[in-house]
């Protein structure tokens, strides 16, 4: 299994993105996350429609959407046409989660779930059948730079093994605070690591030097849970 490590858009400098997503692009980045916020479901506001547009337009990796609204049903037709690869809806937020999933499968995305620190797993049994990427957050949505909660490294194996149960060929994304130390704990479960300033926005590293080093972390995990398994 190849991780894919996807960087955290609301991270970058917007006034000279075209460099940001060219210099990203060449260091390994698999996929964007862009975070859209309404200041409601978390209290801060980020990325819209406009800043996708414009993403859109320099990007040649695919990019998702990670839905931190209050009620994301009015929004998907919208982001699905601005050519979003997944659409995450928070498990919290719709009053019909299923429904919501199955809106999103229908205009030809893949849908996405995230779950917060604080809800159980228990959400997502009734709803595997319409879910392509669960995504884990390891940290309370809204802020870049908070600690790590130490709790997501069980839930991500809980995670994993509930999926396996229900054969569901859903991938493992998890998005917060995620520095090498934590690809490291994850990398054999994890499909797809959220990039912030944790792992990859850090000032002494450029983007391919710190890329470089979580995909070794990852290939670590991954030769470890190997020999276990032998």
């Amino acid at each position: 299994m190849k991780v894919q490590f996807c960087p955290s858009l609301m991270c970058v400098d917007f006034a000279r993105l075209s460099v940001e997503i060219a210099q990203l692009e060449k260091a390994g980045a698999a996929m964007f996350h862009i975070d859209v916020m309404d200041g409601h479901f978390v209290p801060n506001f980020a990325l819209g429609p406009e800043d996708i547009k414009a993403v859109s337009k320099l990007a040649t990796v695919p990019y998702d959407v990670h839905l931190m609204v209050t009620n994301p049903d009015p929004y998907i037709e919208r982001f699905a046409d601005l050519g979003c690869s997944i659409i995450y809806v928070h498990a919290e937020a719709p009053v019909h989660l299923h429904r919501t999933l199955s809106s999103i499968r229908s205009r030809g995305v893949k849908a996405g779930v995230a779950i917060n620190p604080g809800t159980s797993l228990s959400v997502l049994e009734e709803v595997l059948d319409v879910v392509d990427v669960v995504m884990v957050m390891s940290v309370n949505p809204g802020f870049a730079g908070q600690p790590f909660i130490a709790s997501s490294v069980n839930k991500i194996h809980r995670l994993r093994t509930m999926l396996q149960q229900h054969e569901s060929r859903a991938k493992i994304a998890i998005d917060g605070a995620i520095s090498p130390q934590v690809v490291r704990m994850l990398g054999a479960d994890v499909d797809m690591f959220v990039l912030g300033t944790a792992g990859l926005f850090r000032k002494e590293l450029s983007y391919k030097e710190a890329i470089d080093i979580l995909y070794d972390q990852a290939v670590l995990a991954q030769e470890e849970r190997q020999e276990i398994s032998v």
